[in-house]
């Protein structure tokens, strides 16, 4: 049984898993954490919900110098959402006791002249997304040349199409890439990703759970339906299942509004969780499921990834993911920290195929769920 102390963690943050009731590291955070105590930079692929959030904010505690107001540390996550998620895992360290290190978040979409303030306070870490990092860097209210380490979330988003280019810019702005500690965490890693993160120092992966791994504990069903049906095949089942806070995930942003105002007339309490939302909608949506405001949340695969909202028991298919990795990432949303949960995916007869194939790669067999 492995302790935090024998992982060589700073004391204060052994102090603050105690506090939070964590006596004992996941696997994912007893093998990766040593590794980057050491400076190795890592790719690391794990399952959802196994903790790797905890496995790099862990190490900052111990290679980050407090006594120094400069910052030393950036994370990068692909969502507004899962900035959020990372600073309130900080501050919830802070709270219990690890509050040697300052935090910001500096997410696009924010205001900056209150982030200009904020950044006067000197934060050991930056949490937040490329394009905002670099706005405030040219504009010379946020200085990079101390930056030690950098950590990328959901890795395999952030060095996708869309985001490669002004990753390698925001790259440029920090130190030498021979000079910095470069982790990349994902539960999942294309080959086109793992190919891609040679650019930062020629991290060694490190797989945890093998690849695609489904975490335990989380059962898969499929409801057979026809297209028309899929939405009322779902009103059904929150209530003869009994959901108290469930994720619906539909495959276009367009079709959202649609599906929630026919929920919504079937009596269910809805939220929904969107891109083109702006950040109070979508905290607001977050913050009602948390709450038990809603029933539901709808969303895309926009909150597929990273997000951590407890006692989620329930992750509903509208559409089908368009990959295994996919189905992964939104199956992640229930079962988490070795809890219980259940997948149901809404099947037309026409779906079939591609559904086998994703769960051939994933290695499950949904059972048919019937009769209710």
């Amino acid at each position: 049984m492995t302790q935090w102390t024998a992982l060589n963690v700073a004391d204060e943050f052994v102090f603050a898993m105690k506090e939070l009731g964590m006596e004992e590291p996941t696997p994912v955070q007893e093998q990766a954490i040593p590794r980057q105590l050491a400076g190795d930079n890592l790719v690391v692929t794990a399952p959802t919900g196994t903790g790797k959030t905890l496995a790099f904010l862990a190490p900052l505690f111990s290679r980050l110098d407090s006594s120094r107001e400069e910052t030393q540390a950036v994370i990068l996550a692909p969502t507004y959402e899962l900035c959020i998620q990372i600073s309130g895992v900080l501050q919830k360290l802070a709270e219990v006791g690890a509050d040697a290190l300052k935090v910001q978040q500096l997410i696009g979409g924010a205001n900056i002249s209150r982030q200009i303030e904020k950044l006067k306070k000197k934060p050991h870490i930056i949490v937040g997304s490329p394009g905002r990092i670099i706005e405030l860097a040219r504009m010379k209210k946020l200085k990079l040349g101390k930056v030690k380490v950098l950590i990328l979330d959901e890795f395999d988003r952030m060095l996708d199409d869309q985001n490669l280019t002004i990753l390698a810019d925001m790259m440029k702005l920090l130190p030498p890439v021979e000079k910095l500690q470069t982790l990349c965490f994902s539960a999942t890693a294309s080959p086109k990703a793992l190919e891609r993160v040679s650019f930062l120092g020629e991290p060694e992966h490190l797989v945890v759970g093998g690849k695609l791994a489904m975490p335990e504990g989380i059962a898969h069903y499929i409801r057979q339906c026809a297209f028309r049906e899929k939405i009322d095949n779902i009103r059904r089942l929150t209530r003869s299942l009994e959901v108290k806070r469930g994720l619906v995930f539909i495959g276009r942003s367009s079709n959202v509004d649609w599906v929630s105002g026919k929920l919504t007339y079937e009596g269910l309490k809805i939220a929904s969780l969107i891109g083109r939302q702006d950040k109070q909608e979508r905290q607001s949506a977050v913050a009602a499921l948390k709450s038990g405001k809603a029933r539901l949340l709808l969303t895309t695969d926009i909150a597929a990834r990273g997000l951590d909202i407890p006692d989620v028991d329930v992750v509903f298919n509208l559409d089908m993911p368009d990959t295994a990795a996919m189905y992964l990432h939104r199956a992640g949303r229930t079962g988490r920290a070795g809890a219980k949960g259940i997948v149901v995916t809404m099947l037309d007869p026409r779906e079939k195929e591609k559904f086998q194939t994703i769960t051939r790669k994933l290695n499950i067999r949904p059972e048919l769920l019937k009769g209710i």
